[in-house]
């Protein structure tokens, strides 16, 4: 082998060696990291009501809109909990309702415990 050639042909078998190691690397920089870039902290929501207002206003609804879901139903008392994991849904008898903590211990704790609270004994 002539002496110029050797140094070529180890620096070619050289960057055969990296380059599938630097190919590794790029698929789990992308598997860990996929918008690309460097990694964004998230942001925090708007300590005002100004995004909620704006979904309000931009909401379409020809019949009901409840303000804490956004649902569109024929009637207030029919609006969801937005929780309903967390929350019982209590209809009251002048067409609205209300979403109550859900008790943990009766299946209808909460609905009895807004009773109570009506009548005045709690």
């Amino acid at each position: 082998m002539q002496p110029s050639i050797l140094p070529a042909a180890l620096c070619a078998l050289l960057l055969l060696l990296i380059n599938p190691a630097a190919a590794q690397f790029q698929f789990f920089e992308q598997m860990f990291n996929p918008g690309g870039g460097a990694p964004h902290a998230p942001q925090n929501a708007a300590s005002d009501s100004s995004w909620f207002q704006a979904q309000y206003e931009n909401a379409l609804c020809d019949k009901y809109l409840c303000p804490h879901t956004l649902s569109c139903v024929h009637f207030p008392h029919h609006c969801p909990c937005a929780f309903p994991a967390v929350e019982d849904k209590v209809e009251l008898g002048d067409g609205s309702m209300i979403c109550v903590s859900k008790d943990g211990w009766k299946r209808e704790g909460a609905a009895g415990k807004v009773e109570l609270a009506r009548k005045g004994l709690l």
